[in-house]
């Protein structure tokens, strides 16, 4: 698919040096470019929904559960 965007002069000319210095094509670079801020910001939109179940859901661990991990533990000497 091709699509028309502006892009600042300099900015589309450290690209090209990059992509040669690197092997690439500009399409490929950008494509590259824009998948990684894509999956940054996915990743960010998966922390705002787990703030948000976490804001309403408790999330303290149950007293007799911890203390059900806790002996579970092997007894270690320091």
């Amino acid at each position: 698919m091709q699509i028309v965007v502006s892009i600042p002069h300099p900015v589309v000319a450290s690209a090209d040096v990059l992509a040669r210095q690197i092997g690439l094509s500009r399409s490929e670079l950008i494509t590259k470019a824009l998948r990684a801020f894509i999956e940054e910001h996915e990743h960010d939109r998966i922390r705002e929904k787990l703030d948000e179940v976490y804001a309403a859901e408790d999330s303290t661990l149950d007293p007799v559960l911890a203390r059900m991990q806790f002996l579970s533990l092997p007894l270690e000497e320091w």
